[in-house]
């Protein structure tokens, strides 16, 4: 269920998406919620991303995606609070999507890839946005702090667009792939691990190529 005022929020974001292309300030969405602080706003945004509707993208500034949008059931006073809309999360929370598993990666020191195109993983829609995915299984504790297990499968959406702090997977020297959190410096490029018992690796430019930045992480609880 959504209250009212997070159900009013959702649908201003979509629409100033669909009209736009970017996301609404926080400023515009006080004004049309008719709020008198921003802390309003980063509570209902919060309630939002918490339920599966909105996803922060929080290496960018203005970035929101609605992820899916309630349908209004029918409710009488007595059954349904006034503050509440009731929403059917029936259709794009059961879809899923098949990516190929490439292998395992290491988060503590480079590995060989090791492809395997006969192998898939299924993934929520709601997971992903547009784009081309693969999955990596993850094998190390290097990126513990950043939430990423040993045995974790890691989503990868294919892009060599990237930004300073994204986790990516970089190949180096066509031959090693890691999964680091990139900074560049100038003609280098850190990849820093997310444990202070690794060490940061500075590597050429030229010696690196990025594969695609982190877009999800599936875990499973045996």
């Amino acid at each position: 269920m959504l209250t009212r005022k997070q159900h009013k929020l959702l649908l201003f974001i979509d629409s100033h998406l669909k009209q736009t292309g970017f996301s609404p300030s926080f400023d515009e969405m006080k004004e049309a919620m008719g709020l008198r602080s921003k802390s309003g706003i980063h509570r209902l945004i919060s309630g939002l991303e918490e339920r599966g509707f909105l996803r922060r993208h929080h290496h960018r500034a203005r970035a929101l995606e609605v992820i899916q949008l309630p349908e209004m059931a029918q409710a009488t006073p007595e059954t349904l609070p006034s503050n509440v809309v009731r929403a059917d999360f029936s259709r794009p929370t059961a879809q899923t999507l098949k990516v190929p598993l490439y292998g395992r990666i290491a988060a503590g020191l480079p590995i060989e890839a090791m492809a395997d195109t006969d192998s898939f993983l299924d993934i929520p829609m709601t997971l992903v946005g547009t784009g081309d995915y693969y999955a990596l299984e993850v094998t190390g504790d290097s990126m513990i702090d950043a939430g990423i297990m040993d045995g974790d499968y890691v989503v990868i959406r294919r892009t060599e667009s990237v930004e300073n702090g994204q986790i990516i997977v970089a190949l180096i020297d066509d031959n090693d792939v890691t999964l680091k959190r990139l900074r560049r410096k100038g003609n280098t490029i850190a990849l820093e691990p997310a444990n202070p018992n690794y060490e940061t690796r500075i590597v050429p430019a030229e010696r690196l190529k990025i594969q695609g930045k982190l877009a999800g992480l599936i875990r499973r609880y045996h």
